[in-house]
């Protein structure tokens, strides 16, 4: 019984949240405004490596520290999508503006499941400095836009993997 008790508390946070179960869709959903946003996605490489070894070390961490990194993950995209040249693009505004609202309901869904916590990976925060720095370089240009949303997109998979990892994880645990 104690034994039991130990797990759910540490799952709580993953557990209590039933939110959880429904990002998958939600980012789906995000994804796909991503794509219709505009043309197909470029093959150009990102001046910026992602931080795939980064995800690979989360999945090792405890729950809440996911949840915490797919915030702070999600604040970062975020981020870079109010940034003030978003006008150079020559995106659809009423998609892009949807995907920002998606996006944004991700965030603050998860805000539910995540203690307020000012626990922010440094590696991390670097990573979307150095996107945004990217931007500011090449004066929002059109195809550097066009890098972000890529890395947007292999952001938001890397973080539906994180996600059902966890609730894999707390569902073999239930069993």
């Amino acid at each position: 019984m104690i034994r039991c008790t130990i797990i759910l508390c540490a799952l709580t946070s993953a557990l209590c949240c039933d939110w959880l179960r429904h990002y998958n869709h939600y980012s789906n959903v995000t994804l796909t405004l991503l794509r219709q946003m505009g043309g197909q996605l470029t093959e150009d490489e990102s001046p910026v490596s992602f931080p795939f070894k980064l995800y690979t070390q989360v999945r090792h961490r405890k729950v809440e520290s996911q949840l915490i990194f797919i915030k702070n993950s999600l604040l970062g995209i975020s981020d870079l999508y109010r940034h003030d040249n978003l006008s150079s693009p020559t995106w659809d505004t009423k998609v892009t503006h949807h995907f920002q609202v998606n996006l944004h309901r991700l965030k603050e869904e998860l805000n539910t499941c995540v203690p307020t916590s000012k626990q922010l990976n440094r590696r991390l925060t670097r990573y979307y400095t150095r996107l945004r720095r990217t931007l500011d370089r090449t004066g929002g240009s059109i195809a550097s836009w066009e890098l972000i949303r890529k890395e947007t997109e292999l952001h938001l998979h890397q973080l539906q993997l994180l996600v059902t990892s966890i609730l894999n994880s707390a569902a073999s645990r239930r069993r």
